[in-house]
């Protein structure tokens, strides 16, 4: 049973116009307007689990509706050497060669979820003074662990964003235009996650948790090179009693158990509250046929490096052997019988849940931050973190150094295909040199550009403009 109830009521007091107001400032055409609404807890509450509901996205085949995480896939793991296209066709293609345009429509679906998502938290966070004592501080650091996770994404993706910290008005048109510095952006992102994790306490894998928002802020400070501030945040979050379970494939099929710290939650079969990127990533069931589809450059690391990981990580296509696919979220945990696409439920309404923070990505956070700007480390902490990874892989070997180049492998083999490759290149100061070397490899076209998504040519035209386009596009 999920945690989580994802409450439509909140759509019927707020609905939306298909103008570009809906990124940031949704026009109220109900009776009820937010104004008479948000007037206590339990409304607020509403106003709180629909955040999570724009993180979640909308399983549909319309790119008008927001589709949030259940597109992510596209615009990180699909542009790293980890993942591709089964048939090189169609829009889905332009992520894998380095071709994406600036009206991919993949791309301005994302970028207006995430907005959606920013909108939605910054509601909650103007309609506070109607919470009382009690759950104030919670709402807060809810709603602010939220706008930050979906700027740190925005902001990684595609540099420069307009930043929008309260809800605006028609006549602040030039907000939602304009392109802020990524340092501005991080200092909110910083602050957002400060007030989370001060706020927020443990408990709970589904929403919000101080555990979460330290983790998240650990990455971040990694992001901007403040190594010392992540190691204490890991070291935090590594006191809080989450371990590394056992089998490796129980992490993504044992829902709620002890390695995981924040994941967006599904439940099977209920169309407004599943996922259906599952099946998206199998052949022929779902909307789209095959993407998401492992790289032979990956298979090859996983086969070499994986360990025990590796058969619960890809899998040859029963139906095309020449085809790998991502295990990691077989729909409903159903291997798809003898023939890969025949499934006991609907794959389309899958239940799996969405894996954003675990512990083991903590662990091997904890051993980038105590290398910091070295090139390897010999610290016995950070040599017990990686050892635990190492082990629970079967790799037993006593580790007695750990160089970067080490580390990267060892996440690109532990967190494979949970859309965490393209960042940890950028982070490591690698993408350049292995992007360019994989899309020489398989004649794409990546260049140092390709490392920023466009900003959505229907932004630009709406800013009359006002907005900028990033370079390459």
């Amino acid at each position: 049973m999920k945690q989580l109830k994802y409450i439509s009521f909140l759509m019927l007091v707020i609905s939306f116009h298909s103008c570009h107001k809906d990124l940031l400032e949704p026009v109220p055409e109900a009776a009820v307007g937010s104004d008479n609404y948000f007037l206590n807890d339990q409304q607020i509450e509403t106003g709180v689990n629909a955040i999570y509901d724009a993180i979640q996205g909308v399983n549909s085949t319309s790119l008008d509706d927001n589709r949030g995480v259940q597109q992510e896939f596209y615009v990180t793991e699909m542009r790293s050497d980890n993942t591709r296209t089964k048939s090189q066709e169609g829009e889905a293609a332009q992520f894998e060669s380095y071709a994406i345009t600036a009206n991919n429509g993949i791309v301005e679906n994302y970028y207006r979820s995430c907005y959606s998502t920013i909108f939605r938290a910054n509601l909650v966070l103007g309609n506070l003074g109607n919470a009382s004592n009690t759950m104030l501080p919670i709402f807060e650091g809810e709603a602010k662990f939220a706008r930050a996770y979906t700027y740190f994404n925005l902001v990684r993706l595609f540099g420069d964003v307009p930043l929008v910290d309260r809800t605006i008005t028609l006549e602040e048109d030039e907000i939602a235009f304009t392109r802020v510095n990524t340092a501005t952006i991080y200092e909110l992102i910083i602050s957002d996650l400060e007030t989370a994790a001060a706020n927020l306490s443990n408990g709970e894998y589904t929403r919000a948790s101080k555990a979460a928002a330290e983790a998240l802020l650990a990455k971040v400070h990694l992001t901007l090179g403040n190594y010392l501030e992540a190691q204490i945040l890991c070291e935090n979050v590594m006191s809080y009693g989450y371990g590394l379970e056992p089998n490796f494939n129980d992490i993504f099929y044992n829902e709620g158990n002890n390695e995981l710290i924040f994941v967006i939650a599904y439940n099977q079969g209920i169309e407004a509250d599943s996922q259906d990127f599952s099946a998206e990533f199998m052949n022929g069931v779902g909307r789209t046929v095959g993407v998401n589809y492992v790289t032979q450059d990956a298979s090859d690391f996983l086969d070499a490096s994986g360990g025990n990981r590796t058969p619960f990580s890809y899998r040859i296509d029963p139906l095309q052997p020449t085809q790998r696919q991502v295990v990691k979220y077989l729909p409903n945990g159903e291997d798809g019988g003898a023939n890969g696409n025949v499934f006991d439920a609907d794959a389309t309404l899958s239940g799996n849940d969405w894996v954003v923070l675990r512990y083991a990505d903590v662990l091997l956070m904890h051993v980038e931050a105590i290398m910091g700007s070295n090139q390897s480390t010999a610290n016995g902490a950070a040599l017990t973190s990686f050892q635990l990874i190492r082990n629970r892989a079967g790799l037993t070997d006593m580790v007695t150094s750990v160089t970067k180049q080490e580390l990267l492998d060892e996440r690109r083999a532990e967190l494979a295909f949970e859309n965490q490759r393209l960042f940890d290149l950028i982070r490591f100061g690698e993408a350049q040199n292995v992007l360019s070397t994989f899309s020489a490899a398989n004649n794409y076209t990546f260049t140092a550009t390709d490392l920023l998504l466009p900003i959505p040519q229907r932004e630009i035209n709406l800013s009359n403009g006002l907005m900028t386009q990033n370079p390459g596009y």
